[in-house]
């Protein structure tokens, strides 16, 4: 199950999401540095990203928006994420724009 909330745009008029593979996951706690208003470590050890509430989205697959202000510290957690496990996407076509899949 895809968990949505609606995503703010892009200066391009693109909204993107979030979301992020807890299976490659390795639990360094990058991308909480980076942006902690979007990912968070849970117990298991393993980073999720958050609800615009602040909630934990645990479900498989569970995307966030990405908050134009912190789009850039999204960004370099992806790219700094030692496990390749962070993927950002446009959400009208679900392309991955940002991370290990991205075109």
């Amino acid at each position: 199950m895809t968990v949505q909330h609606e995503a703010p745009t892009t200066g391009a008029g693109e909204a993107l999401e979030v979301w992020i593979d807890q299976d490659l996951c390795t639990g360094d706690g990058i991308c909480a540095q980076y942006a902690p208003e979007v990912f968070e470590l849970d117990i298991d050890g393993l980073a999720y990203v958050k609800s615009s509430d602040d909630e934990l989205l645990q479900d498989p697959g569970a995307t966030t928006p990405v908050p134009l202000p912190l789009l850039q510290d999204v960004v370099d957690s992806a790219k700094e994420c030692p496990g390749d496990c962070i993927h950002v996407r446009r959400v009208s076509d679900r392309v991955e724009v940002y991370g290990p899949d991205a075109e």
